[in-house]
């Protein structure tokens, strides 16, 4: 069965327990956030394209002081008391918004609150989740290994949809933030046992990958480390083009939602995220790590853009909620199983301040900054210049092409230093 396992999924034996237990951590993780997600995205269409683009602004200042908050914090504490305490910090806010909510009649600033949490917490959570594992995998291993693990992101997208699909109502939306925390609580002890298998079983630890390291140096060095290394404003400005496409199609779906109720739309967000995963989860365990080893991160990198310019161009033509809705499936099942773990590959060849420091502000400041001015974008083409759904449907055509092309430039890039490093290695050892 392991030979079986390892021939179908390209994971050597000495690398099965710590690459099923990442893939239990994601699956967790992500079961609680796809709890609440659909919670989140469900009072968007209670408010007009300038509130929510007003939020999202607000999100991004919040995003810039958690962010810093973070880097304080990765100065001072030891990975493994740091890591689950980012989870733990927020089980207790979900218990908080869940007492408050439930103390007052009125609720709609916990509302826009949840709404602001939530959105942080989709990104720190996956954000410290990656940094975790690019510590712990080494360059040659990433791209066999983080593919399959991000398949364990789909699988518990999947659950955390069926339970919201489910249990809403059943229990009603309050209580899910209840069960989202008890599945964090959970997740504590795996970190521990990640870093006591990289130094027993794989033999690849070293003292810069101790979980009983602290990430010494400035605690605001990712941003200065952001600015500074080109690489790194390579990957930012991939994700702010990913971030400003999807933005324009989430607001096309939030607009045409308008007439349903609270709970309907909760029940559709589920069964959209459900179909995205259902077809991610396949991609990503058996073919993303194939894709990447044969025709290279350039390659990879730059097929979901080109599949979502495409798809845009067809709503340009048929402007429809069920063509936008598939448009928004494509471009997130392509995320989840080939853009996102191969966008995580190149963080596999910065120095480990990089990857905990400026790490976060690219994948939760530059993320949030892409919102806020996608956000802006579409109201001012929407109300602003009046543009339709085909207008706007093409406007994310050409951004789509231009992410393609950032997506490229980051693969050969990422090709050439893997190259220039393994040489060094090479001339080290000799």
């Amino acid at each position: 069965m392991k030979s079986l396992f390892s021939k179908a999924t390209r994971i050597e034996s000495n690398e099965v327990a710590a690459t099923l237990l990442s893939f239990l951590f994601i699956f967790s993780l992500m079961l609680a956030y796809n709890i609440m997600k659909p919670v989140r995205d469900a009072m968007a269409p209670d408010w007009s394209d300038a509130e929510t683009a007003w939020l999202w602004t607000y999100n991004f200042f919040f995003s810039i002081a958690a962010v810093s908050l973070y880097g304080f914090a990765v100065s001072r504490l030891r990975l493994k008391v740091l890591i689950p305490g980012v989870y733990a910090f927020f089980a207790i806010s979900f218990v908080l918004f869940y007492v408050g909510a439930s103390a007052v009649d009125d609720t709609r600033l916990i509302d826009k609150s949840f709404f602001l949490w939530i959105s942080v917490f989709s990104l720190f959570h996956v954000s410290v989740f990656w940094s975790l594992m690019s510590d712990l995998f080494t360059k040659h291993q990433a791209p066999r290994l983080f593919a399959f693990i991000a398949s364990g992101a789909s699988i518990g997208t999947i659950a955390g949809s069926s339970v919201t699909f489910i249990l809403v109502e059943l229990v009603g939306n309050l209580n899910l933030m209840l069960i989202a925390a008890v599945i964090l609580v959970a997740i504590f002890p795996i970190v521990g046992i990640l870093y006591r298998l990289k130094s027993t079983r794989m033999h690849t630890a070293s003292d810069e990958t101790n979980s009983e390291a602290i990430v010494s140096g400035n605690p605001f060095a990712g941003f200065r480390d952001f600015v500074r290394n080109p690489y790194l404003l390579g990957i930012a400005f991939f994700i702010f083009l990913y971030t400003s496409i999807g933005s324009f199609a989430w607001f096309e779906i939030k607009n045409l939602m308008e007439p349903f109720t609270r709970d309907e739309r909760t029940q559709m967000w589920a069964a959209i995220n459900l179909t995205i995963n259902l077809l991610a989860i396949g991609t990503a365990m058996f073919a993303t790590g194939r894709i990447a080893a044969r025709f290279g991160l350039a390659t990879t990198l730059a097929l979901v853009p080109v599949a979502v310019a495409v798809g845009f161009l067809v709503v340009a033509a048929n402007p429809v909620l069920a063509v936008i809705i598939v448009t928004w499936v494509v471009l997130k099942a392509g995320n989840y199983s080939i853009t996102r773990p191969g966008r995580e590959m190149l963080y596999t060849l910065v120095s480990r301040e990089e990857r905990f420091k400026a790490k976060p502000v690219i994948d939760i400041v530059v993320y949030r900054g892409g919102d806020t001015i996608a956000g802006w974008s579409f109201t001012g083409l929407t109300m602003g210049l009046n543009l339709g759904m085909g207008g706007v449907a093409i406007v994310g055509a050409l951004i789509a092409v231009a992410w393609a092309a950032v997506g490229v430039y980051l693969g050969r890039n990422y090709k050439q230093k893997s190259e220039s490093t393994g040489k060094e290695e090479v001339h080290g050892a000799a």
